[in-house]
């Protein structure tokens, strides 16, 4: 089946009484908020997603939100705050063999890249891994070299509480289907523009396609590399868009957080649980738009309140979101401080043989033809063998639709 038309499980569609206040009273109230001014364009109809916000990355405002607090499951939008842990702590350039164990215990049907084991990997190559193909193989051999999968867990949980994400709960590192794993649009944003501030996280979740190392050639003894591509449906079809991570699961449905510059202005949208898979892209796209026109235009209804990751203090923050509801703020924005590395090409030719280039110029050819096909299902999903590495047909899929 494909899974790109797949939809989320049944579901309550009412979010719970008493959600979180932080950023903002507002943001505790169920259903959409929203406060515009004079000349503001409405909100884009038909919006399926059970939670979303809008924020400006540089100014912290939450231009508007539906039930920003309502804590959900993340799926693979998890691995933002798995990346914002661990990627600083290991160099790109560290080589690592893998061990059998590390590649144990991943969930069923999980989204892999392909790792094999007792072979070399860079640690840059692994985090392509993660980012393009949302790879848990990837994840579990980053977090054994992090210490292990239940000291990730530890240092994630940590991590998440120290930006003031207080809606997230962390059982798995790489966001698969587990009991008590949640988050939220707010948190989602927040682990959004804090990874966006290191140049490689942002480099890596811009990237759209890649060679990535392969298995041994019997024949000849020497490794193999095969094409990769981002699984982001949005990246390089939305102008401006930098990122950051998609993710589904059975019990997340889609789960998306998208960031785009235009006129020196970042946004960030986060959409959880629309009605179906592609919705999240449309949706994502839908509500960016609006954001670059409501800007200036309408007064915010919360703020993005961060702990140490922000560049002002929690309080000062918060006295800031209690002031939400005011007149709408025109100040420039503050850019990004990292730009995207232009290691990307340096990366592909060193890596790239005969036969990797070949897959990535098929990969190619295949992207080229779905961006004539978007926004509707993508025809080249499916099983399909890439170098000497089966993917998953569920290319964002960390479970199976049907399992819990």
């Amino acid at each position: 089946m494909s899974f790109c038309a797949a939809t989320a499980a049944p579901r309550d569609d009412q979010p719970p009484p008493g959600m979180s206040a932080l950023g903002g009273a507002r943001l505790a109230q169920p259903g959409v908020q929203v406060a515009p001014g004079a000349g503001a364009p409405a909100l884009p109809a038909g919006l399926t997603g059970r939670s979303w916000l809008v924020a400006d990355a540089g100014t912290g405002d939450i231009l508007a939100a539906q039930n920003a607090h309502w804590r959900l499951p993340p799926a693979s939008t998890l691995k933002m705050l798995f990346a914002d842990t661990v990627l600083p702590k290991l160099p790109r350039s560290t080589v690592h063999r893998v061990a059998a164990e590390e590649l144990k215990n991943l969930g069923a049907g999980s989204s892999l890249v392909g790792i094999k084991e007792d072979l070399d990997y860079r640690v840059e190559d692994l985090w392509r891994g993660v980012f393009l193909r949302s790879g848990n193989d990837a994840v579990h051999v980053l977090a054994h070299m992090n210490g292990g999968i239940e000291q990730t867990v530890a240092q994630m949980q940590a991590r998440a509480e120290v930006m003031g994400a207080r809606d997230t709960h962390v059982v798995s590192p790489d966001g698969y289907d587990e009991d008590g794993q949640l988050s939220s649009a707010y948190d989602l944003t927040l682990f959004a523009r804090a990874g966006l501030r290191n140049a490689d996280f942002r480099s890596y979740c811009a990237t759209k396609v890649a060679v990535f190392p392969g298995a041994l050639d019997q024949a000849t003894g020497r490794r193999t590399s095969f094409g990769i591509a981002n699984t982001d449906r949005l990246l390089g079809r939305y102008p401006g868009l930098i990122g950051v991570k998609n993710g589904f699961t059975t019990k997340a449905g889609a789960t998306f957080v998208g960031a785009a510059e235009r006129g020196g202005r970042t946004l960030l949208v986060a959409v959880m649980h629309p009605e179906s898979y592609m919705k999240v892209y449309d949706e994502t796209a839908a509500l960016l738009d609006w954001g670059f026109a409501a800007a200036g235009k309408v007064a915010p209804v919360g703020q993005l309140v961060e702990d140490s990751a922000g560049k002002d203090d929690a309080a000062a923050q918060t006295a800031r979101a209690a002031q939400a509801g005011g007149p709408a703020k025109t100040a420039a924005v503050r850019r990004d401080e990292a730009g995207v590395g232009g290691w990307v090409a340096a990366g592909l030719c060193g890596l790239a043989g005969m036969a990797g280039m070949a897959a990535l110029l098929r990969l190619l050819t295949r992207r080229r033809r779905a961006r004539r096909l978007w926004p509707g299902t993508p025809s080249e999903t499916g099983t399909e063998a890439v170098g000497a590495t089966a993917v998953d047909p569920a290319e964002h899929a960390e479970s199976r639709p049907g399992r819990a």
